[in-house]
Parts: structure tokens; C-alpha cells; sequence
């Protein structure tokens, strides 16, 4: 890298609570804490939020007025001319773009110009899109200047794909937990994901009503996503199964990091992933692991026996002979994690950052 100052011009609908947008966040305040990078955030969804803490001297770009369902062919269009006309104005060095729709939305607008656009998927590699978001995808992914996978198993299925395409392999980041104050920990075990139907949190909720452990408790931090207001029903499961009291949903919180330090064994019931930021969280914070062995992530941080248990999907006996062995063996329990913090220090901000910064700039 010669130049003085470098920009840098990250594109998403929105900065809501999700796992690309704290991605993105980290990455937006990493960069911008170094003197030769200019961060430039754009947002153009219907109804931008920030929820992540940014630094100040992040440039962000919001649009405005409010979308019109009834004029939507004329607020698609509005959208493009405002990721055109800002990346024209910032004139980056390279653009980056988290979320397949998003990327296809984000490469249509800048077509046929001369700014670098890399792109990222942030699901499963193994899921599949409508038919119009497949077709835009296999078409507009040609004009990236590079695509980022988040998993191995994701850049295989992308090479296949798009033969000869610049694609590279790099893992989220991680918050490292250096230094840890000791704290007085409690017989919990924790899960921290949206209210969603592919995190599962039903099936744990069942699974832990069938262990033998009286003294524990599960909390489940996380809120109501995508419209499906689960919330609700996972509320009834826990009085049908009258575990009120022992199992808690927190709702959506912006500081998890307190529920990491005191928590004893973590628990992820999800079965479709594209990398699962809170299994590394956990890990840092010296927390076992049982996960299903879902596409994509889990085995790319946890080594089975070492640091924590993958469990085919939607094996909840052996899920929860894995949940009944952590909690009875205090020596097992204390092994795994004092193993689990170093298991992700590959994924710190300023290894991932240098990663994702060597790509773009290159």
C-alpha cells in the first residue's frame, strides 16, 4: 500500500442488529482507527438503522425520505442513483458489500464503473435464492472485483461456481477476551442468536427440560426477527414444560459480553449458518461448545473433544448426552475451556482485518 490516505466505501441496507452488520461495524471502526484509511458507510434501505457503535470519524451516508411501497419502481431506482452518485462523490479505492441480495443491488448500480466492488455472501453456502436473485447473482458476480467467502467449505462451492474468479477465504472477526477479570460464574448455559425458526431454539428448550440438572438454568439472548415473532411461542413451550424460572429470554441486548463471563457451557441448536459469530464469542470467553454440525462454520472453530462437541443436526440425544457430560464433569468442563480462548485468536480484528485489507487493496 503506497498511497497517503486510502478510502474505503462499505454498502448496506441497514446497520440493524444482525451478524453482517457487526462484521461490517468492526471492520468500519478497525480501518478508521488507523491514520491512512478514510471509512465511508453507505445505507440505503427502506429504513436504515445504526445499532452498532461507530467512531466518529466514520463518514455516513444515509438516505433519506421514506420509502414508498406504492412508488417502489421509483424508490429502486432512487437507491441506485444514490449508491452511484455517493461512490462517485467519495471516488474509493475499493467497495465493499456484505449480503447476496445486497451485493447484486450494489454491483447493478455501479456497473460500468471504474470502483473495485467486492463482494460477500453472509449465509449458507448451500442456500439457495429465488430464481431472479440465482440469475442476478450468476451474472453480476462476473463484474466483482473479488468475492469473499466466510468458511472453506463456502469458497470450494464458490470456485466451483465461478471458475477463475478472484475468491478468498476469511473468517469473521472475533472479539479476543485478553485479560479476563475473573468473575464469579453460575450453573448457565447460554445461547445467544435471533428468535428465528433456523436457530432452533425450541428443540434446546426441549433438550434442556430432559436434563438432569436442577441447579441450572438456560438463558437465551436474543430477540424477534424476519417477522416470525417467536417470542411468544417459545414463552409457551417454557410454561408448557413449566421450566419458568430456569429458562429466560433476555430479548435482544446490545452488551452480551456479560452473559459470556458468566455463563458455564454454550449451547447452538441452528442448522443453517454461513459463520456463526457468537460459537467464537463463546470460545473466547472460554466457554465449551455443543453445536450442530451445521453448513457452514461450526468445524472451522470447534475440534470436537478439544474445545467443545459437534452433533449431527438435529441429533438432540446425543445433543443432550453432550449438555448432561459438560454439566457432570467439572474437570471435562474446565479443560475445554481453557483450551477454547486460543482456538480463536486466529480470528482476531487485526489478523481478520489485515486479511480482508491485503484482498481489497491488492
Amino acid at each position: 500500500m503506497g498511497k497517503d490516505v486510502y478510502k474505503l466505501a462499505f454498502t448496506l441496507p441497514s446497520l440493524q442488529a444482525g451478524g453482517m452488520e457487526r462484521v461490517m461495524a468492526e471492520l468500519a471502526n478497525y480501518y478508521s482507527s488507523t491514520e491512512k484509511i478514510e471509512v465511508h458507510l453507505i445505507l440505503f434501505g427502506k429504513s436504515p438503522k445504526i445499532f452498532y457503535s461507530l467512531n466518529n470519524n466514520i463518514v455516513i451516508h444515509l438516505i433519506t425520505g421514506t420509502f414508498q411501497d406504492l412508488f417502489r419502481p421509483f424508490e429502486i431506482i432512487r437507491r441506485i442513483k444514490f449508491i452511484r452518485g455517493k461512490i462517485s462523490e467519495i471516488q474509493p479505492d475499493a467497495v465493499l458489500s456484505f449480503g447476496t441480495q445486497w451485493n447484486n443491488f450494489v454491483l447493478y448500480a455501479l456497473h460500468n464503473t471504474h470502483y473495485p466492488v467486492f463482494v460477500s455472501d453472509r449465509g449458507s453456502p448451500i442456500r439457495r435464492y429465488k430464481y431472479t436473485t440465482e440469475y442476478l447473482r450468476g451474472t453480476l458476480y462476473k463484474y466483482s472485483a473479488g468475492i469473499i467467502a466466510q468458511t472453506n467449505k463456502a469458497n470450494e462451492i464458490l470456485r466451483v461456481r465461478f471458475p477463475g474468479k478472484s475468491i478468498i477465504a476469511i473468517g469473521n472477526p472475533i472479539k479476543i477476551n485478553r485479560g479476563i477479570k475473573a468473575i464469579d460464574k453460575e450453573n448457565i448455559i447460554l445461547s445467544v442468536g435471533r428468535l428465528i425458526k433456523t436457530k432452533h431454539h425450541d428443540r434446546l428448550i426441549n433438550i434442556f427440560s430432559g436434563l438432569i440438572a436442577p441447579d441450572w438454568k438456560l438463558i437465551i439472548v436474543g430477540g424477534d426477527a424476519l417477522k416470525e415473532k417467536n417470542k411468544e411461542k417459545l414463552q409457551k413451550l417454557i410454561r408448557d414444560l413449566k421450566l419458568d424460572g430456569r429458562v429466560i429470554l433476555t430479548g435482544e441486548q446490545k452488551d452480551v459480553g456479560h452473559y459470556y463471563l458468566k455463563g458455564k457451557i454454550f449451547a447452538f441448536t441452528s442448522s443453517v449458518e454461513g459463520f456463526p459469530n457468537v460459537i467464537g464469542e463463546a470460545l473466547s470467553a472460554g466457554l465449551p461448545v455443543v453445536s450442530y454440525d451445521c453448513v457452514a462454520g461450526p468445524s472451522e472453530m470447534i475440534v470436537d473433544g478439544e474445545n467443545g462437541f459437534l452433533v449431527p443436526v438435529f441429533d438432540d440425544d446425543l445433543f443432550q448426552k453432550r449438555l448432561q457430560q459438560l454439566i457432570d464433569d467439572e474437570e471435562l468442563r474446565q479443560k475445554m475451556s481453557a483450551k477454547a480462548p486460543s482456538s480463536v485468536e486466529k480470528f482476531s480484528i487485526e489478523k481478520i482485518g489485515r486479511q480482508y485489507l491485503d484482498f481489497i487493496l491488492s
